[in-house]
């Protein structure tokens, strides 16, 4: 029995790692969505580009971990920023579909682009995290499983605190409830969403980062399966919700470390996939979102 619940604790502790990359992730996903209603599907593209800047950082400009973190974070910030002013701007009046649309055409851009600069080779990266693991109760704890957590809890902190208290903060939620009205009391809304695009791909980054300095190894394609679960924890949190997105990630992280420890581990991507169309079928709006019907 002992050993059982020692087997079920290291689990939890590896779905929460996992589950912390997707949290960050989806928290990008959730504020687009709650400002300018655009599923943005290269978000996992941009952690993708914060892995290579981390990687880069720290292989060939010798950093350690946290300065090419934040690298990483600032470098993505832009690229969001030059996203939103090249490719979804000019499309904020079209239809969802044309967005959608575009919003994939940069994730292809994103990718193969990557691969033409920095080719096609899985990367590895250097080991900036100790290998070192603490044993607790039986438990292992990983050095990186604890700074991945860690900066996930650092980083949604920040940014609750960024979303409530700061000028940039109130215009992000004026502009998420009624953009209009934001415009008519002064709110500079194209600031507002490049802002908003910047903070999420900075966030994005930072779990490209994580990812890449935990697992070891990154590629041009790595953001594919990372950003779609994230957009699965963005919808089963309630998208458009912060902290229904942080929720979200490290439930489906730990759904997938249990079906891992089920013996199923090649069943996760489907279990997943699974949780996306029971949430919307049983409660479109997420954990944390309400029903509001739409006026046609």
């Amino acid at each position: 029995m002992g050993h059982v619940l020692r087997e079920g604790l290291q689990q939890v502790v590896n779905g929460l790692s996992m589950g912390s990359v997707y949290a960050l992730i989806a928290l990008g996903y959730t504020m687009v969505y709650g400002i300018v209603k655009l599923i943005n599907f290269a978000h996992g593209d941009v952690m993708m580009i914060g892995a290579y800047v981390g990687w880069l950082a720290t292989s060939r400009l010798h950093m350690s971990f946290v300065p090419a973190l934040l690298l990483a974070m600032a470098s993505c910030a832009l690229l969001g920023v030059i996203i939103e002013r090249i490719a979804y701007k000019p499309l904020r009046n079209a239809t969802r579909v044309a967005a959608l649309i575009t919003a994939i055409g940069v994730s292809l851009f994103l990718e193969y682009g990557n691969m033409l600069v920095a080719s096609a080779q899985v990367r590895s990266y250097p080991p900036v995290l100790p290998s070192v693991s603490y044993k607790v109760g039986g438990v292992y704890l990983q050095y990186g499983a604890i700074v991945i957590f860690a900066t996930t809890i650092i980083l949604m902190i920040l940014l609750t605190l960024t979303v409530r208290y700061t000028k940039i903060g109130k215009a992000m939620r004026a502009a998420s409830f009624d953009k209009d009205a934001a415009l008519m009391m002064g709110v500079n809304v194209n600031s507002t969403i490049s802002a908003t695009f910047a903070i999420g791909s900075a966030l994005a980054a930072a779990a490209g980062v994580l990812y890449g300095a935990y697992y070891n190894t990154i590629d041009p394609l790595m953001g594919i399966i990372p950003g779609l679960k994230a957009f699965i924890a963005a919808v089963l949190g309630g998208i458009g919700i912060i902290p229904g997105a942080v929720v979200g990630g490290l439930v489906l992280g730990l759904t997938e470390s249990a079906v891992s420890a089920l013996g199923a581990s090649t069943w996760r991507d489907a279990v997943a996939f699974l949780i996306l169309i029971l949430v919307l079928i049983l409660k479109p709006s997420g954990l944390f979102g309400k029903n509001v019907r739409e006026k046609v």
